[in-house]
């Protein structure tokens, strides 16, 4: 049994297959060639089903031996502690990805998420249009002056900030082909299309149980 325990829904539906935040644990445990299982529970009642393990009701959440996290950001680093393929040991090197990994979650996705939920609501001109344009400016533009975020090589800020620019409304926002090909870039990556596959495989199982 391996010490490392990533917690999902058992079942979502369609729309959210691919994209569900346990995909990022189970990306970097690829990467790093860290053993892992992945466990579940149950997507009806999610509200309230799991509360003493995750206080707002969401996945995904890592247990590691008696080690418990909740946020994906948070299972990231620790997973990035384990492994010197997500995080160098350099200080410089461990400096710029802890930089560029708090920058995926606070200065990317913090404007894309709430951007994207308010265009799919309805709100296409919602006011949160022109932040998030100038925001996905400036990675263009950093993302023109190098391969990878930090370290001259991929890693878990690389995993994160592809998350968050790979949501289908977002890589569509615009002209911005050097993201597009960062993109492109890191979910080429064997360990990505191992961990999207193996999501995906899981929730279609759960069509046949829910139907069956």
């Amino acid at each position: 049994m391996s010490e490392l325990i990533i917690w999902t829904y058992d079942w979502v539906p369609e729309g959210p297959r691919g994209f569900v935040r346990d995909l990022r644990l189970r990306w970097a445990c690829e990467e790093a060639d860290l053993d892992y299982e992945v466990r579940t529970i149950p997507f009806d009642g999610r509200e309230t089903n799991h509360l003493e393990r995750q206080p707002f009701g969401q996945v995904p959440f890592l247990n590691d031996g008696e080690l418990e996290i909740f946020e994906s950001g948070a299972g990231l680093l620790h997973l990035a502690r384990k492994s010197d393929k997500l995080m160098p040991r350099d200080p410089v090197g461990e400096a710029e990805t802890l930089q560029w990994t708090i920058a995926a979650l606070n200065s990317m996705e913090m404007v894309t998420v709430p951007w994207w939920f308010l265009n799919i609501c309805g709100d296409e001109n919602n006011g949160l249009t022109g932040w998030m344009g100038q925001r996905l400016d400036h990675i263009e533009q950093i993302l023109s002056e190098r391969e990878w975020l930090a370290a001259e090589r991929f890693t878990v800020a690389d995993l994160l900030m592809a998350d968050v620019l790979r949501v289908p409304k977002v890589r569509a926002f615009g002209d911005r082909p050097v993201t597009e090909a960062y993109v492109a870039r890191a979910t080429d990556r064997p360990s990505f299309k191992k961990a999207q596959a193996g999501q995906i495989a899981l929730f279609e199982a759960a069509d046949v149980k829910r139907t069956g």
